[in-house]
């Protein structure tokens, strides 16, 4: 029996189906993902996603018009350069109309730079808006004719964490705990960073100090936080340099009752740390951190109308590996690049294809993606809950545990303090 296609999708035998498939034109989407590197956890559920959604990616209707599909996709490595020669190859060799990537605070930026250099249409998600404006040009409101990103804020992230903390029995000191890179300078950021949204919800931040990545040694930021009764750390440190402080806390006598901690901890810490010692140390922390998607989600995919919870069942089924929140990012992107081809004028045209995207309101299975209505006109944002890591015999679990911007996304625990 010959299954329908979902609407846009090129699958059924009238006209503009399979029928005129043979003379129809051909669009190429590129995709640059980090398949090898540090950032390869992440390529992972992009590289499922784009498995899974294959045979919804073979053509598509736009109007009255069938046009096949052609997904090339390229390996950053985790690197910008390499990112910068994969775009190039897309760009040139492959003519593709569109690229997708997500992933790193140099590779990612590196994609979008050399897209808009190109002239080709660009959608991007993974890491805050506000980082994402100024790892390219300085300015976190600055916007893009070809590249367009959806996410969260820095802001959105101290919110998230500011539900976490006032769970706590009474206002704790909060210290910070961030690097001398981009993220961190943002992060401390007066105006539109962490700290400020952090302040008008009455948390004063307390800031011991930038430290260099990969971390050596704490010390200085523990004696810090020691005399101002730091009681809650909050950062976005990797899982390693995460588990080195909270090692030396202990030792130092520092016992925080919470640890907040966004970027690589936003992932089970078993799979982004090889080293059986971070695996240990983080084990009964329960790092707090924010949550953008999860299996208990409600929302459906665009394309096949999968759930959030059959997504993630999928991925563990056919990976046997836990399901990571970039899963429903990857799936986003799918789907924001399917709808601007079936909307756009000319989906053969890189310029229709940016005017596209510029209007594009979308569902999707992390929710409406609007990119009509976010802080600048190249950005679409995800509401965050907050959640903590909890240690179960297969490895640790995220449990949500605030929900007041996430009213939709059920909380699933209580918050339990480390101590």
């Amino acid at each position: 029996m010959e299954k329908k296609a979902p609407s846009g999708i090129a699958g059924s035998r009238e006209k503009g189906g399979f029928a005129d498939m043979e003379n129809a034109a051909t669009v190429c989407i590129g995709v640059v993902a980090p398949l090898t590197g540090r950032l390869a956890p992440l390529g992972e559920p992009l590289s499922f996603v784009l498995r899974k959604l294959a045979p919804h990616l073979t053509g598509f209707r736009n109007g009255d018009r069938s046009f096949r599909v052609r997904v090339a996709v390229r390996d950053s490595r985790s690197e910008a350069q390499a990112a910068r020669q994969a775009v190039r190859e897309l760009a040139q060799d492959e003519q593709a109309a569109m690229v997708l990537t997500m992933a790193g605070t140099q590779v990612l930026p590196a994609v979008t730079d050399t897209c808009e250099q190109l002239g080709v249409p660009c959608v991007s998600t993974t890491f805050p808006w506000q980082a994402y404006g100024y790892a390219r040009c300085g300015n976190a409101f600055g916007s893009f004719r070809w590249t367009y990103h959806f996410a969260w804020g820095l802001d959105d992230i101290a919110n998230a964490f500011a539900d976490v903390w006032e769970q706590l029995p009474a206002q704790p000191t909060v210290g910070s705990l961030w690097n001398d890179g981009l993220q961190g300078r943002l992060l401390r950021d007066e105006h539109i960073g962490f700290v400020a949204a952090a302040s008008r919800r009455g948390h004063h931040v307390i800031d011991p100090g930038a430290y260099a990545e990969p971390a050596t040694d704490f010390t200085p930021h523990l004696n810090h936080m020691r005399e101002d009764g730091v009681d809650v750390v909050t950062s976005a440190a990797t899982a390693t340099d995460l588990a080195l402080f909270h090692r030396q806390a202990r030792a130092s006598g520092l016992r925080p009752r919470l640890i907040t901690c966004s970027r690589w901890l936003t992932y089970p810490h078993t799979e982004v740390a090889q080293s059986r010692q971070v695996h240990d140390e983080l084990a009964d922390t329960r790092v707090a951190t924010l949550v953008y998607w999860t299996p208990a989600h409600p929302h459906r995919s665009s394309l096949d109308g999968t759930s959030c919870a059959q997504l993630a069942d999928a991925y563990e089924q056919t990976t046997g590996k836990p399901w990571l929140q970039p899963l429903g990012l990857a799936h986003a992107l799918v789907e924001v690049a399917h709808h601007t081809l079936t909307t756009a004028s000319d989906p053969t045209d890189r310029a229709a294809i940016a005017r596209a995207l510029q209007q594009t309101r979308v569902e999707t299975i992390v929710g409406t993606l609007d990119f009509t209505a976010g802080p600048t006109p190249n950005i679409a944002l995800i509401p965050l809950a907050g959640g903590q890591w909890h240690p179960t015999a297969h490895g640790p679990r995220l449990a949500v545990v605030a929900n007041s911007r996430t009213p939709h996304v059920p909380v699933t625990a209580d918050l339990v303090p480390a101590y």
